[in-house]
């Protein structure tokens, strides 16, 4: 078999500050993307999660009360749903399942705010990482030392990088749900708190509660469905490293394998995509994705992202809800990268609806620049 696929729901839980548990997010989301879709969680024939439970994803599926016959927990870190996404599409491709939901939820806020989790800042003291963590790298500072060199050897600014965060959050005043909302300057961001050199406070992401769900069906199937069907054209999956030591250049993230494949697979070039949703858990991680996907040629992203090219309006939009600097960002984010695609195909963004859209690029990264998933979604 070789069906065509769809997604066919996307939802949103409560984000921000939620008096919840992770297992209600998950739900609230799930009924929430069934809704959109039309569909009764008995249709649900696959289901992938990660990020919780003890038997991932079994658990959050028993408290779904879901009995899927495929189900994933591929866990890469935030590209893990755009992975997920892709193996969720090839299974309905090939008939190994008709209905599949993703879901996701994190109470990441509260949890640190009530003390009953602290962040995680060896990641890992055992196996080869055991040999890095001494040294003290956190995850921010592995980025903060990509930047770093992304600078020396391109001539990248520190302004170029805090452009990337002003333009999430203009993008984010036209979302009534996100967190951050605001004018943000340039200077703004240089004179926050320096977490990790270059890195003050405005380059790094929020950290909220939140879920997320997208629900992919079979093209015989879209027949039943409520809203418009979003296609899947292409998509690509790939690993680079776990150890800053084994990463062999820090300017070039594994979205430089997964972007080309993931336009080849769909028969799209990089410049017929009317908007593009690009994990930003950091504004490095965006600036160097883009020049992966092939937006610009490797270097160049500073220079490309300037004049507003990323904000509404601009010549390549880029994650209109604001992002994970500005919007949400509960943890692993890359579903929610989905569902805002998806709500731009559709012509439902409301006041952040960039016009026309009928392509969108939606790429997610995992760890620091460990993994990458990137998918291509048409209206059509």
């Amino acid at each position: 078999m070789a069906r065509r696929v769809a997604i066919a729901g996307v939802a949103l839980s409560d984000t921000g500050t939620v008096s919840a548990t992770p297992h209600a997010l998950h739900a609230q989301a799930a009924r929430r993307a069934l809704a959109d879709a039309g569909l009764k969680p008995s249709g649900i024939d696959g289901f992938a999660s990660c990020g919780m439970g003890t038997m991932q994803p079994i658990e959050i599926a028993e408290y779904l009360g879901l009995k899927p016959r495929w189900l994933d927990s591929t866990a890469v870190g935030g590209a893990a749903w755009e992975v997920m996404a892709s193996h969720a599409a090839d299974a309905i491709a090939m008939g190994h399942a008709d209905v599949i939901l993703l879901a996701y939820g994190s109470t990441a806020r509260s949890d640190l705010k009530n003390k009953l989790r602290m962040a995680n800042l060896d990641w890992g003291s055992r196996g080869p990482m055991q040999y890095e963590s001494p040294y003290g790298h956190t995850l921010i500072s592995k980025y903060a030392m990509a930047a770093r060199r992304h600078m020396h050897d391109f001539g990248t600014t520190i302004d170029q990088l805090a452009e990337v965060a002003v333009s999430m959050r203009y993008n984010s005043s036209f979302n009534p749900d996100a967190f951050a909302k605001g004018p943000l300057t340039l200077d703004d961001v240089h004179n926050g708190k320096m977490i990790a050199d270059p890195f003050t406070a405005g380059h790094c992401c929020l950290r909220t509660d939140g879920g997320a769900a997208v629900i992919l069906v079979a093209e015989d199937r879209v027949k039943d469905l409520n809203a418009k069907p979003v296609w899947v054209l292409g998509s690509a999956d790939a690993g680079s490293h776990a150890t800053m030591n084994q990463w062999a250049d820090f300017t070039v993230s594994p979205a430089a394998v997964t972007g080309p494949l993931a336009f080849e697979r769909a028969g799209i070039r990089p410049d017929e995509i009317d908007v593009a949703c690009v994990y930003d858990a950091f504004t490095y991680m965006l600036l160097v994705t883009m020049e992966d996907l092939g937006f610009c040629k490797k270097g160049e992203a500073g220079a490309f992202i300037e004049g507003g090219r990323l904000r509404l309006g601009g010549s390549l939009p880029t994650n209109p809800d604001g992002g994970g600097l500005a919007a949400c960002h509960p943890g692993m984010r890359g579903l929610f990268l989905l569902v805002e695609a998806t709500q731009q195909l559709r012509g439902v963004a409301g006041a952040r609806q960039v016009a026309d859209a009928a392509l969108a690029c939606v790429s997610g990264t995992g760890g620091w620049f460990c993994s990458s998933g990137t998918m291509i979604l048409g209206r059509d």
